[in-house]
């Protein structure tokens, strides 16, 4: 299901128009994504919990040619799904 076959079966179910459909949607994501850039957990019921980790520094071998390079910390976004979801999978 892409994007547009998502917003279009969710605005069939919430009565809503696809343009309010989308909106709501934009605000939704920005709403995350802002909270996940300040490192805070984000926690939707019933779905699951968003989180940022911090990967530490760490050293890599290249297996062909046996060289050794340092892979310098990242942020990674983690998503641990709910119980309720693991079970309807």
């Amino acid at each position: 299901m892409n994007n547009k076959e998502f917003l279009s079966e969710l605005s069939k179910r919430i009565g809503y128009t696809a343009k309010e459909t989308t909106s709501l949607m934009t605000g939704l994501t920005s709403e995350i994504s802002e909270q996940l850039e300040e490192e805070a957990t984000v926690s939707i019921t019933g779905f699951g919990n968003f989180e940022v980790k911090k990967k530490l520094e760490r050293v890599v071998v290249n297996p062909s040619t046996k060289q050794r390079m340092l892979v310098p910390p990242k942020m990674v976004l983690s998503f641990k799904p709910s119980s309720l979801l693991k079970e309807k999978l």
